[in-house]
């Protein structure tokens, strides 16, 4: 069993129909994370309301350690408005600011840090002066730091972005992701696995992963590159898709399963959340194997 924390926003996706479901990138992730029976903590923040409260019961109900959620008089829980084009790809409004922009570091939380194998952020989490400086405080903490890029704009910084990654151990971002931040670093290649080589060097991280959507994913794994091209689906809608393809990416390194393994099984994990609705789906380990065909 792998002590595993997630640190950043938990919040609710409201969708075009009017219908709400928790979510939040790192919620997600520890929310698969914990499918695996791994020992997960959340650490976050919620609003004193009843979309907290809603949100408070529902970590309980899903096995997740509650105790480090601070609660916010002052700040309302999280909400982003989700938008879906004509293929199921969702854009974002993100409110700001709100309680999980105010996570404030104390002893609790540092210890808990120190005593896990791996801790995972995201780089939304950093737009806020009070959680940035905690997340900042317990990246000098951590073992193993697995960032994962969410470029939401105007929720970001380049200035930040290169700081964070140089911290992380494993880095996750998509291809356009990586198109994108690979430019402003004057990148002068083209190809996909030439500027994830060239992300690689500039942060000197020896583990990142790539996720090409509907095309699978491509793993940098102590310089040797593992390929998965895809399954084929119908799109439900891609909200958590990514988080739960990195929480079982990760689930599985961390566990010692051979990369290639794992990246496969991970690509089938992300394929079958899209052809859900919703960020977290439930399947278990049978599901997944004859859905991917993992025998």
């Amino acid at each position: 069993m792998t002590k595993v924390v997630c640190f950043g926003e938990v919040l609710w996706d409201i969708f075009p129909n009017g219908e709400k479901q928790i979510g939040g990138a790192p919620l997600n992730v520890a929310l698969r994370f914990n499918a695996f029976e791994n020992e997960v903590t959340m650490i976050s923040a919620i609003g004193n309301d009843d979309n907290g409260n809603k949100l408070f019961e529902y970590l309980k109900e899903n096995g997740l350690d509650t105790s480090y959620i601070q609660i916010k008089n002052d700040f309302a829980t999280g909400e982003v408005q989700i938008t879906l084009d004509k293929k199921g790809v969702a854009q974002y409004e993100i409110k700001h600011p709100r309680a999980w922009d105010k996570i404030e570091r104390n002893d609790n939380i540092i210890d808990k840090v120190k005593t896990s194998q791996a801790f995972v952020f995201g780089s939304l989490i950093a737009r806020d002066q009070v959680s940035r400086e905690t997340l900042l405080k317990l990246l000098d903490l951590a073992t193993y730091k697995v960032f994962d890029i969410n470029l939401r704009p105007p929720h970001y910084s380049f200035t930040m972005l290169e700081l964070l990654m140089e911290k992380a151990d494993f880095i996750k971002l998509n291809d356009e992701e990586l198109y994108e931040i690979s430019n402003h670093f004057n990148s002068k290649y083209n190809g996909l696995e030439q500027n994830l080589k060239f992300i690689a060097q500039k942060t000197k991280t020896k583990h990142i992963c790539v996720t090409k959507g509907e095309h699978g994913a491509v793993l940098l794994f102590n310089d040797k590159l593992y390929y998965n091209s895809g399954y084929q689906i119908k799109v439900a809608d891609t909200v958590g898709a990514g988080d739960s393809f990195l929480g079982s990416l990760i689930s599985k390194l961390l566990s010692g399963e051979d990369p290639q393994k794992a990246i496969d099984f991970a690509c089938a994990v992300g394929a079958m959340v899209a052809q859900s609705k919703g960020a977290n789906p439930k399947f278990n380990q049978e599901e997944i194997q004859e859905f991917a065909n993992l025998y």
